[in-house]
């Protein structure tokens, strides 16, 4: 679902209004706990975290035009989606975040390849998602993406 909107701001002020304290909320926990030199952006026409071409002039192989791509946050039909693509290229960050998520919900964790799925709004492990944030520099970021991307 491609979010309504151009840039940031506009993206956030389209979320439906059944979602959108909850919405703001998991966008502000990312944001506060990004760490240097990621910033919140456009990415494939959605909400993104990103890697800005300033930091990694490349960008993303599939779009050389778009920023290295992070994370996301989409509202979808049916649930608020986390993309992490940490979560996804590091099995030892992977299996991390599976062993603390029950620590931090009683809800059944809803998981994809890199797409954590919310259905309860009110029950994000917030505290969680700032942990994940944290665990990973952009330094690391990239150096992950550019191993996964020789082989």
């Amino acid at each position: 679902m491609k979010a309504s909107g151009n840039t940031v701001d506009e993206i956030l002020k389209n979320i439906p209004e059944d979602r959108t304290e909850a919405f703001y909320k998991l966008h502000n926990v990312i944001v506060k706990n990004l760490p240097d030199g990621f910033e919140a952006a456009i990415s494939y026409g959605g909400l993104g975290y990103v890697v800005p071409h300033t930091i990694y002039p490349n960008g993303y192989h599939c779009k050389p035009i778009e920023p290295l791509p992070f994370a996301g946050l989409a509202s979808q039909k049916n649930s608020i989606n986390f993309y992490h693509m940490g979560i996804y290229s590091d099995p030892e960050l992977l299996e991390w975040f599976v062993t603390e998520y029950p620590k931090h919900s009683k809800l059944k964790l809803d998981i994809g390849k890199s797409c954590i799925r919310f259905k309860k709004f009110d029950q994000i492990p917030h505290e969680l998602i700032g942990e994940l944030m944290q665990k990973m520099t952009v330094k690391q970021w990239v150096n992950l993406y550019e191993s996964k991307l020789k082989k």
